[in-house]
């Protein structure tokens, strides 16, 4: 009797490309966009909320976020030509945009003129941001932890009072706070740290949308949530390009959006790096070109589709280790749901019904985790040296100057007003020329060693400390 030839069997199919039954991939996915989803939708909600949306618009945001976090999700994880890093990896909107966003949008006049110059922007952006990727990892020693660090501090102080507007209801400095309200915000954060602290796991993923679900909850049986507009929508119904109008191109706006694409580039490169190291695949410099290219293009397409930036959302990063299910067809069925999700506006108005001080409860546990991430990146910085001192005080001192008084950019020219209009914007500018200054024009020969040390464990490229990094604000919820 002959032998039966039989395939090669160490000509194994790697898991992250490994292809699950159905209904395992429905259920996995599932957990994926559970994952996401609180993070996903609060970006729409904060910004409508900023520039004067009415509830409709509200509503077609929400729907167009998640359908096009489902479309940038499959480009992402199953990729096509030299796009997309084909592993497990769940795009969103950025929470890096969130206050530069709004203020392009408040510049503009807010509505809907707002937002066609806010995606004048975005498209720019991405494009910006798909053509340059394969040159990042020439500039990205030009952000090391001393300028990312300072970022993404300065991203979670100055939302911090995006937070606790809505916490309050929207009651402005002159205004009195209800004790309800205020319990309605108190209580959506205390129950997230309760589930943190005494949950692991998947319930410990999740624990801001629990919060958000169960202070809508206790809100609705009270009487102060309100789902008027869910009888109004429809069933069915998918966002079409340019739905508030023809993109506007503002040339401060296009310039702070690019700010914006550059540190999330930073930002994703460090997901990308935490990410292979969990599914062990060895990442290279075209694995991180493919990476920002399908964020450059799925920020382009947010623009034509009614969305905003996007990038990795660590949050799943986190999830992938904690479930070991490595397969980015996982990802790619998250991403599906999400499509699904984005064509029901019905699903969109239950999220556009959760009352603000609900939101800023959660929002305030989230923006507060992303400056906590900007300390543990500054803890990688020498600080010994006055330099680095310098960088990071002057920058966020800049950041709060704009955050503290708004009305600062009155003083600037109009060109300008973008830029002081932001305090993230102006303090990421200002960390960026200040670490230019310091670190590389006429940097000194005996500075050299410690520079090109700082530079190293920021970028990660090539080095095992990035893959350890603290990731993203908009995944540390």
């Amino acid at each position: 009797m002959t032998d039966t030839v039989r395939p090669d069997q160490s000509a194994k199919v790697h898991p992250v490309d490994e292809v699950l039954p159905v209904p395992k991939l429905a259920i996995y996915g599932l957990q994926h966009v559970l994952a996401f989803y609180a993070g996903a939708v609060i970006v729409p909600i904060l910004l409508a909320s900023a520039i004067g949306l009415n509830q409709q618009q509200l509503i077609h945001l929400i729907d167009a976020d998640l359908l096009t976090c489902g479309i940038a999700s499959i480009i992402q994880s199953a990729g096509f030509w030299k796009v997309g890093v084909r592993l497990p990896l769940v795009q969103g909107v950025t929470f890096t945009a969130v206050s530069p966003m709004i203020a392009i949008g408040l510049a503009a006049g807010g509505g809907e003129q707002g937002l066609v110059t806010i995606y004048g922007s975005v498209i720019v952006a991405g494009l910006f941001t798909f053509f340059i990727a394969p040159y990042f990892s020439r500039l990205i020693r030009f952000f090391p932890p001393v300028v990312t660090g300072s970022v993404i501090l300065i991203i979670g102080i100055a939302l911090l009072p995006v937070a606790a507007l809505d916490a309050t209801n929207r009651v402005g400095p002159s205004g009195d706070v209800s004790a309800k309200d205020l319990g309605y915000a108190i209580g959506t954060l205390a129950l997230i740290v309760l589930i943190q602290r005494f949950f692991r796991g998947f319930l410990g993923t999740i624990a801001v949308l629990i919060g958000l679900v169960a202070g809508t909850l206790v809100a609705y049986l009270l009487g102060d949530a309100r789902f008027d507009a869910l009888g109004e929508s429809a069933w069915f119904g998918v966002t079409t390009p340019f739905h508030f109008g023809w993109p506007v191109f503002s040339a401060a706006a296009i310039i702070s959006m690019i700010v914006v694409m550059l540190i999330t580039a930073v930002e994703t490169t460090g997901d990308v790096f935490a990410t292979g190291e969990i599914v062990g695949k060895e990442i290279e410099s075209e694995d991180i070109a493919r990476a920002l290219r399908a964020d450059g293009a799925a920020t382009f397409l947010g623009g034509v589709l009614n969305s905003f930036p996007y990038t990795c959302f660590a949050e799943n990063v986190g999830l992938v280790r904690l479930t070991r299910i490595q397969s980015r067809w996982v990802v790619t069925s998250a991403g599906a749901i999400m499509v699904l999700l984005g064509m029901l506006p019905k699903a969109g108005a239950v999220v556009a019904g959760i009352p603000a001080p609900v939101l800023g409860g959660a929002a305030l546990a989230m923006f507060a985790t992303v400056a906590v991430v900007g300390i543990q990146t500054l803890s990688r910085v020498d600080f010994t040296s006055d330099r680095n001192i310098v960088i990071v005080a002057t920058s966020i001192g800049l950041a709060m100057l704009v955050t503290a008084q708004p009305n600062v950019k009155t003083a600037v020219p109009e060109w300008a007003q973008i830029i002081f209009g932001s305090g993230i914007t102006l303090g990421s500018l200002t960390a960026i020329l200040l670490n230019l200054l310091f670190n590389h024009v006429g940097r000194v020969p005996e500075d050299t060693e410690g520079s090109d040390e700082v530079r190293t464990s920021a970028t990660g490229l090539g080095e095992a400390d990035i893959r350890q990094a603290p990731t993203k604000p908009n995944e540390s919820a």
